[in-house]
């Protein structure tokens, strides 16, 4: 071998030797920064967790123990929807509809999968059956759970993972809803414990708003409305305490506007809106514009169906759950055409759907004046 090829095999010995002591070290790097990334998060979970229970014993001091879980589960349910939105979120079709047969955006199973995650997670057990728009069938979430009330209260949970899909793509505020109902006191957990129930046997609702902060708004029955704000996606503040609606407030929020050019009673009432000088707040999303009418202190939100243009809100996920936050704080929620509130309404299908009229309550009246006058 001459002196030239032995310097050059020395050489690519010493670069594989180099290399591989490279790779060696960037696994172990990466290793961790994994185990450094999971410990991080582990934190952040306890720290999210346990500012959520302070506060909720501060709210609601006297609140069962399970149902602090209940709502512990749903604000990490929004701090992992909020981390989903963040990053990157792909709003592209997923090629698939769920039950209903609505088309779903990746981004949809990707948040209802978050919340599913969430829910199976929560201390105790202490929720046993959930269902959501994406996944609209009674889900027993443990295998093994046969016993109702062995360890605490049992709750079912309905909830809709992200609410205004239809303009995430223009970056607007979009929101997630979570309605909590008491399991049943027999049986094995099942389809009884949603299906056959009504939005007045609710313990709790929350909604999730996702804009420039995420915040989460809980009722809890029968009275108290509050909202905290995630900060650093480490802990939970209480932002807002005791929100509740004003008896009048001339700010309107028309959805399913379609609906006036074939219903008249509805166009004669947004006609009566726009003469008396209200303030148009609307944003094609009932998450955005029922907080913002909660924020400001009162309001009114309507989606009105008509022959043309049939009903589109769910009972389950959507119209129970801000029924029961409008009327805890001190609103009405009542259905579109019979004028009894929407927590009345027995849950006899998955995909039920309804109009309705949430709001101050001197506004609601308005409505009811135009829209059930013979």
């Amino acid at each position: 071998m001459t002196k030239a090829t032995a310097s050059l095999t020395t050489a690519v010995a010493a670069s594989a030797s180099a290399l591989a002591a490279s790779y060696f070290f960037s696994k172990r790097l990466s290793k961790n920064i994994k185990s450094s990334k999971d410990d991080q998060d582990i934190k952040q979970r306890l720290s999210r967790a346990s500012s959520v229970r302070s506060i909720l014993m501060a709210v609601a001091p006297n609140i069962d123990p399970s149902l602090a879980h209940v709502l512990v589960s749903l604000a990490e349910s929004t701090s992992a929807i909020s981390h989903i939105l963040a990053n990157g979120c792909d709003t592209s079709a997923a090629g698939s509809q769920n039950a209903s047969g609505d088309n779903q955006l990746v981004l949809d199973l990707a948040c209802d999968g978050a919340a599913f995650r969430e829910l199976r997670r929560c201390e105790g057990r202490a929720v046993a059956v959930a269902a959501s728009e994406e996944t609209p069938v009674v889900t027993v979430l443990h295998s093994d759970d046969n016993i109702r009330g062995k360890d605490g209260k049992r709750y079912a949970v309905g909830f809709d993972p992200l609410d205004g899909s239809s303009v995430i793509g223009a970056n607007f505020t979009v929101g997630s809803i979570f309605g909590v109902w008491p399991c049943l006191d027999e049986g094995p957990p099942g389809d009884a414990d949603l299906l056959g129930r009504t939005g007045r046997e609710q313990v709790a609702s929350a909604v999730s708003m996702y804009g420039p902060r995420t915040t989460l708004l809980f009722a809890i029955a029968p009275s108290s409305v509050f909202e905290i704000t995630l900060v650093d996606n480490g802990r939970w503040t209480l932002s807002r305490q005791d929100i509740k609606l004003a008896p009048s407030k001339k700010v309107f929020a028309p959805g399913n506007l379609r609906a006036s050019n074939d219903n008249g009673q509805y166009r004669s009432l947004i006609n009566h809106w726009i003469d008396s000088r209200y303030t148009l707040r609307y944003t094609g999303g009932m998450v955005p514009d029922v907080y913002h009418m909660l924020m400001k202190g009162g309001g009114v939100f309507t989606n009105v169906s008509s022959t043309k243009a049939h009903a589109k809100l769910r009972l389950l996920y959507e119209v129970a759950p801000i029924g029961l936050i409008v009327e805890c704080a001190g609103g009405h929620a009542i259905h579109e055409e019979n004028d009894i509130s929407v927590l009345e309404v027995k849950i006899e299908d998955m995909d039920q759907r309804l109009g309705v009229c949430f709001g101050s309550v001197d506004e609601v009246e308005t409505y009811r004046q135009y829209m059930f006058s013979i």
